[in-house]
């Protein structure tokens, strides 16, 4: 079967993927080198602090120094990581010998921002605009996101009507929706998988396509994830004058209003936007698990499942690899049955994406014991899988009645050359050749009559 991966990543790694000069201009922003230095794995994180007023190259040998024997690996990916994103520039001398110094753009701008302290990316709005609580904030941010989501799986599932920019309906058409024709768009195998994934990877990957398809709309990546950085320092809750933005950013806030990152709102004569979590977790590592929801699922040893959730995005997404059977006000009761797992792996799901969301949404009640979901049932799906992937269909062709020993032998050589042999008689001189190479493999019998 084949499988699909997404895989999400962080801010960090698409800064890293820049080019030299656009990660040099980055560096402009104090805001940018904050937010790249809060991201650094903790050793990496020491090496900038400690020789941040340093001028000069410090000798690779030296940072040795500063680690313990058992921290030799974690070294390495420091400084790998500070060279990737060209904090560290490296020098190597006539003796082959490795220094490091700090990118001076980099450096200059960080030693500004901790020295003299930093003003915020722009100033929050007067008092007299009336903001929403923060449990209401994050009701709407939650709301905006599943609805995103239950537009994904049908248009018919969201409770209002969305409709998405241009920008957020090429990132669904690139990998997680397909469309023939007339006929309405489905999910792809990399849609379903999308849907098992945690908010946090999620989110991710919706920004990286949204960052990787920017040039298309006319936008600087570098701009876009400057700015996304920057968003990450502003206050939940607090409201921002839309006119402090460019053009690009005001288009740009309005795609992010509709995952829920944050709100917009008008007034009589201005206009302001609120970021909520979402968008100011946004330079967080994906591996934080303090940002998570709780659980709300109960698997029991029966295959019976309960979820606890009032959440039509829920129901909908359990749908995906169970039978559910009923839906109360706050519960909903299904069950995992081959017949549903089948219909998961044929659309590309695979048996540890759903035990992997199994457990990481497991209630509270169950995810404290070990195995959070029973051994029987993980067991048994991946059974089920494995009873699919046991025997493989590949289209082939069966050649007989050789005139020959040596023509049958030349016949399975060339099939071999191919990489098109599956199968072989040399008693009763009878092949089986895949159908790709069937064309060439009759050319080439003609050829040795």
């Amino acid at each position: 079967m084949p499988q699909v991966r997404i895989i999400a990543k962080n801010f960090m790694d698409m800064v890293a993927s820049l080019p030299a000069m656009k990660l040099d201009s980055l560096y402009q922003n104090a805001y940018i080198c904050e937010a790249i230095l809060r991201s650094l794995p903790p050793l990496a994180k020491k090496y900038v602090v400690q020789i941040l007023f340093f001028d000069g190259p410090v000798s690779g040998k030296l940072l040795e120094q500063w680690v313990l024997d058992d921290g030799v690996t974690k070294h390495r990916v420091a400084i790998d990581r500070l060279i990737q994103l060209r904090i560290f520039i490296e020098v190597t001398d006539k003796k082959r010998e490795s220094s490091y110094k700090l990118n001076q753009t980099f450096q200059a701008n960080l030693q500004k921002h901790l020295t003299n302290g930093g003003v915020l990316p722009r100033e929050t709005m007067a008092a007299t605009v009336k903001l929403p609580s923060s449990e209401d904030l994050d009701t709407y941010a939650l709301e905006q996101w599943e609805c995103f989501l239950l537009l994904l799986i049908s248009s018919g599932q969201a409770e209002k009507p969305t409709s998405l920019s241009s920008s957020m309906m090429k990132i669904f058409q690139r990998g997680l929706l397909s469309q023939r024709d007339r006929d309405a768009p489905r999910l792809t195998e990399g849609g379903f998988q999308f849907l098992l994934m945690d908010t946090n990877a999620q989110l991710w990957y919706i920004i990286r396509e949204y960052i990787s398809n920017s040039e298309e709309r006319g936008t600087d990546p570098a701009d876009l994830i400057s700015f996304l950085l920057e968003l990450s320092f502003h206050v939940t809750g607090e409201a921002y004058n839309i006119n402090t933005l460019t053009e690009i950013q005001r288009n740009t806030i309005k795609d992010l209003a509709e995952l829920g990152l944050v709100k917009l709102q008008q007034g009589r004569k201005e206009s302001w936007f609120i970021p909520t979590k979402l968008a100011t977790n946004l330079s967080v590592s994906l591996t934080d698990s303090s940002s998570r929801k709780q659980g709300y699922v109960v698997v029991e040893t029966n295959f019976r499942l309960y979820a606890y959730s009032t959440s039509k995005l829920h129901c909908e997404i359990l749908r995906l690899f169970s039978k559910i059977e009923y839906q109360l006000p706050n519960l909903i009761v299904g069950a995992i049955t081959k017949e549903s797992l089948y219909s998961a792996f044929e659309n590309g799901i695979t048996s540890d994406q759903i035990i992997s969301f199994l457990q990481q949404n497991a209630h509270p009640r169950v995810a404290e014991r070990l195995p959070s979901v029973p051994e029987n049932v993980t067991d048994q799906i991946r059974l089920w899988e494995a009873d699919l992937n046991r025997v493989e269909i590949t289209p082939a062709h069966l050649y007989d009645e050789f005139p020959s020993k040596d023509t049958f032998e030349a016949a399975c050589d060339y099939a071999r050359e191919w990489n098109g042999l599956l199968w072989e008689d040399s008693k009763k001189m009878r092949v089986v050749v895949k159908a790709e190479i069937h064309m060439n493999m009759r050319e080439f019998l003609r050829g040795q009559k």
